[in-house]
């Protein structure tokens, strides 16, 4: 279960869904057909690759009808109270380097670009180049990045899926002060599950940074 902020100090999340009369009531239906697998013996192979093909783009007009990008939540970005990243709804759609390390679903750790102080004097302009490189070549799941926000210690990427036009917000912050440390959060803007895509990407793009020298407090 999330961390669930309190009203004082954190914003609020919605933590539930309509299923009866908001498109995302669709969602659960469009994983299923995208689930279930064409028969394999040879009198239906080539019905089995149609149907595919018609699905796809069926599930594509639906994307397109309904709008499966949603709305950019309004508690993204740095926030005041505490100093941080938000912290995650009680979705499994989210991780977040602000989450308690006791919360296996949602916390995630922060990355170090100067372990140890083992690559010398690296900026952290330097720092901020070499993740946003990393960020423009690195798809794991085919979904296109794209940089939307940054100033001189954030970034803020969404992530929309080549289907259905899902989107998946993605931050970087370079907290101030002499540590090298970088924190992140990744979530689904709609459903209640992502089936680990945004802990995967995550993964992803850290092992592109560890060729360049970066390192994670722990494993993700």
């Amino acid at each position: 279960m999330a961390s669930i902020p309190s009203p004082s100090t954190h914003h609020f999340y919605p933590n539930k869904f309509s299923y009866s009369t908001s498109k995302s009531s669709f969602f659960p239906f469009i994983v299923s057909c995208m689930d279930q697998q064409p028969q394999q013996d040879e009198n239906t192979k080539q019905v089995g690759r149609r149907d595919i093909i018609l699905r796809s783009s069926e599930i594509a007009a639906l994307g397109a009808l309904f709008n499966f990008s949603g709305k950019k939540p309004s508690y993204l970005g740095v926030q005041k109270n505490p100093f941080g990243l938000a912290l995650c709804p009680a979705t499994d759609n989210c991780i977040s380097t602000s989450e308690n390390i006791s919360d296996a679903t949602h916390y995630a750790p922060p990355w170090n670009y100067n372990p140890e102080g083992k690559r010398g004097n690296i900026s952290r302009e330097k720092a901020m180049a070499e993740l946003l490189q990393v960020v423009k070549s690195t798809k794991p799941d085919k979904s296109s990045p794209k940089i939307v926000e940054k100033t001189a210690d954030y970034v803020r990427v969404e992530y929309e899926s080549p289907i259905l036009g899902l989107v998946d917000d993605v931050e970087f912050w370079f907290p101030p002060g002499k540590k090298t440390i970088v924190q992140y959060r990744a979530a689904s803007r709609l459903g209640n599950y992502d089936f680990d895509a945004n802990r995967k990407r995550i993964k992803a793009l850290r092992m592109q940074l560890e060729k360049k020298g970066w390192a994670s407090e722990d494993t993700v």
